[in-house]
């Protein structure tokens, strides 16, 4: 599902506009975006938890030459799936 879908379906089953149900999902991802940048974790009951992990500094290799590289540690963001969307998914 994109983007644009997903406004679609948010409009037609809120009884909103377009315009309103895109303003609203932009929102929503800029909340979700702040947060993550602050090092906070954004929990939605049910659906699961978005949060930052520290991944460690590591070798590896570039693909064309083969020789070894050094990549940087780096936060990612990651997603933990609340036990009800596990339960829809299987």
């Amino acid at each position: 599902m994109t983007k644009q879908q997903l406004v679609d379906k948010m409009a037609r089953e809120a009884k909103i506009t377009k315009r309103a149900a895109e303003t609203a999902l932009n929102s929503f991802m800029g909340g979700v975006r702040g947060a993550l940048k602050r090092g906070e974790r954004v929990s939605l009951v049910g659906f699961g938890t978005f949060l930052v992990a520290r991944r460690a500094a590591r070798n590896g290799r570039d693909p064309r030459t083969g020789h070894l590289i050094k990549i940087k540690a780096m936060r990612v963001p990651r997603f933990r799936p609340g036990q009800e969307l596990r339960h829809v998914v299987r």
